[in-house]
This record gives structure tokens, C-alpha cells and sequence, in this order.
């Protein structure tokens, strides 16, 4: 690392003093880490070929109410975001299967351990495409829950317009977190409309550019990862997290090829999926956000709820953009909650549409408490040092 000169050892002290910050925080997050063995996996094809890695969670039996074994269970299906995979919805699948839910869950075109596809076909229309080749392939009959954050909410409010029909017939509820209809701000990233527009339009020729260089830009994520930590903190979070965390995110958004994220940018740019979204009216929604998400801001989610009467709309206080690791007992709270409401509207036969609109704002209390029990045993230990 001396050989790099005096930048690789500031980065390193950075560094240091970025990850000595976060010790002592991982009980915050996951104490039981991120790791998931599902029940089945499966590679399905999408309609160009591309291999879909695809997982399947089989519900815990041992916590099925007797609603559940009436055999009107949903099936959760679980849609990622730009640059991450699965593994982001790690939390929520344990949750949902202990609940007594079958979960599906596939990693994105060029994401993770699916395919590599033509860099021209990769657009959110695409991915509504690659969403109906997963649901035709795991979900053949019963109600379903489509769940969707960043670009995986573009791609479920894709997968709607594009098939209206089921969505009427199948679909019991929607949630869509984090996530933008599309439109001139999509790529502002939390910079301003200037600003934002100007690092957009770079963006693409920028990340293909890096793409060429993926070996020194290796070495630089590893002689700087704090800088890269602090970074990531910046972007993806909005309360305190652990180092763990947000090296988990950092593996997989850097895992991500460099030149599928280039390609998705322009078409995320121009994006305009907001007459998409009225295929939702008369679904139970939810719309979630974090009230610091500088991606995709709680204007992104107010002009979803504007446009699907009896939609609901919560925002999570002290929340970033990746909302479900950040804070995921109250995504998964969340989602279960959604999930009721959508089962009693049914049993009761409650039009939804026909409900206010609500808009709640909510803090993750049990976080505070974990965050303030976690920096109190870590200043201890380092008084007793």
C-alpha cells in the first residue's frame, strides 16, 4: 500500500477511522448474518434467452394459521433494485416464511448470478418481461404479493401495464418501496435537477469507462474501502448501520458489471412508467419510503400514491434508500400488514379503491434502542481498554 503513495495511505486512514466508527454494530442489523438457504433453486429463461437465477422459500408450516391452510396464501415475489441482488431482500424472506408465506425471489438480468444479457435489452419494459417469465415459471396458481424496491418497484409497475389482466385476476397486493414512476428527476441523485442531470448524462459513458479498468479499480476499492464505506453511508443510509452492512451492499452493487449499469441508466433516465401504475387502481398498495432517500425522494412515492386511489403511503423517518436492510422489521411489518389488509378487503369484499388515501410517518423505535444499547456497550469496552 506505500507504493501507492501518500493518497492510498490517507485513503487507509479514512478508512480506519470509518470502520473503528462502526464497531460494535452489527447487532443492530442481522446478529445472525445474511446468508439464506432457500428451498429450491431454478434457473428460468426469459423470452431472449437470458438465465434468471431464481429461488423458492417454502412457507414454515409449524406457524400456518388456519386462514393459511384454507389454501388462500399468497406467494410473496421479492423484485431487487439497481446494482443489488437477492440477497437485499435477505430479512424479509426470513420473516415472510416463518409467517407461513411461500417466497420467491430471482436475482435481475446482469445482476447476481443471472445472465448477462444484450446491453441494448436492458430497459425496465425488459424487465416487466423477465417478472412474467418468473411468475409463469413459479407462481402457476393462487393469489401472489408482488414486492419491489428501486428498480425492481419500476419493474412490478412495468410487469402491470404490461399484464393488466392478471394483475386484476391474481395479484392481491403491492408494495413498492423506494421506488419512482420515472421522469426528469430520476437521475438527480439527490444532487439538485442541474447537477443531477449533468452526472446522469455522464453516467453511462463514465461506468463504461471504469468497466475497462476493472482490475486497478479493484485495487482502489481495497486500499480505500472506508472512503468507499463512508460513500455508500452516504447514498444508501440515513441512521447509523454496521460496517458489516454496508460491505454487503458495496459487494453487491461492485459485483454488478459496470457496463449493465451504463446500459440501464439512459433508459432509467428518460423512464415515464406512470400510466403503467393505473393498472394498480383497485389493488391494495403500499408505498414506502425513507424521508433520507436522496435517490428517489418522497416526491418519487407521492406521485405513485396521486395516481392509485386508496393507496398507502408511508414514510420511514431516519431511512436512506435501501430501506429494507436499513430497517427491516418495519418493511416487514409493513408488508404483513399490507398483506391483512388485503386479505380482510377481499373476505369483506371492500372495493379499495373506495378507501382515503392514508399517509403515515413513522420512526423505528426498537432501532434507537438497539443503536443506543450497541454504542453504550462499545464505549464501555473502550473505557475499560
Amino acid at each position: 500500500m506505500a507504493a501507492l503513495g501518500p493518497f492510498g495511505m490517507a485513503a487507509s486512514a479514512v478508512g480506519d477511522r470509518v470502520m473503528r466508527a462502526r464497531a460494535g454494530y452489527r447487532s443492530v442489523d442481522a446478529p445472525d448474518g445474511w446468508s439464506h438457504t432457500p428451498t429450491e433453486s431454478l434457473v428460468v429463461h426469459a423470452e431472449d434467452g437470458v438465465a434468471l437465477h431464481v429461488e423458492i422459500d417454502a412457507p414454515d408450516t409449524s406457524s400456518l394459521s388456519r386462514r393459511h391452510l384454507a389454501g388462500r396464501t399468497p406467494t410473496v415475489v421479492l423484485v431487487h433494485g439497481f446494482a443489488l441482488t437477492m440477497q437485499s431482500w435477505v430479512l424479509q424472506r426470513r420473516a415472510l416464511i416463518h409467517s407461513g408465506f411461500r417466497v420467491v425471489t430471482y436475482d435481475q438480468r446482469g445482476h447476481g448470478r443471472s445472465g448477462m444479457p444484450d446491453l441494448q435489452r436492458c430497459t425496465v419494459a425488459q424487465l416487466g418481461r423477465d417478472l412474467a417469465a418468473v411468475m409463469d415459471a413459479t407462481c402457476t396458481s393462487g393469489p401472489v404479493v408482488l414486492v419491489g424496491h428501486s428498480m425492481g418497484g419500476m419493474t412490478v409497475m412495468s410487469y402491470a401495464g404490461q399484464h393488466r389482466d392478471v394483475v386484476r385476476d391474481r395479484v392481491l397486493a403491492v408494495a413498492l418501496v423506494s421506488t419512482s414512476p420515472g421522469g426528469d428527476e430520476m437521475t438527480e441523485f439527490g444532487l439538485g435537477a442541474t447537477a443531477g442531470r449533468v452526472i446522469g448524462s455522464l453516467g453511462p459513458g463514465v461506468l463504461t469507462r471504469m468497466s475497462r479498468h476493472a482490475g486497478p479499480i479493484g485495487m482502489l476499492r481495497s486500499m480505500g474501502r472506508g472512503v468507499q464505506d463512508a460513500v455508500l453511508q452516504r447514498w444508501t443510509f440515513d441512521s447509523p448501520v454496521s460496517a458489516e452492512l454496508v460491505r454487503l451492499v458495496g459487494d453487491m452493487i461492485f459485483s454488478t458489471s459496470f457496463d449493465v449499469m451504463a446500459a440501464f441508466l439512459p433508459d432509467m433516465d428518460a423512464l415515464d412508467i406512470s400510466e403503467d401504475v393505473t393498472a394498480l387502481i383497485g389493488i391494495e398498495t403500499l408505498v414506502i419510503n425513507g424521508s433520507g432517500d436522496l435517490i428517489t425522494p418522497a416526491a418519487h412515492s407521492e406521485e405513485i400514491v396521486r395516481r392509485i386511489p386508496g393507496a398507502e403511503h408511508v414514510v420511514v423517518e431516519d431511512a436512506g434508500h435501501i430501506l429494507q436492510l436499513e430497517h427491516p422489521q418495519v418493511v416487514t411489518q409493513q408488508l404483513l400488514m399490507l398483506i391483512a389488509r388485503a386479505q380482510r378487503a377481499v373476505a369483506e369484499g371492500l372495493p379499495v379503491s373506495s378507501k382515503p388515501r392514508v399517509r403515515r410517518t413513522i420512526q423505528d423505535i426498537s432501532k434507537k434502542r438497539r443503536v443506543a444499547r450497541a454504542k453504550s456497550a462499545r464505549d464501555g469496552r473502550e473505557a475499560a481498554s
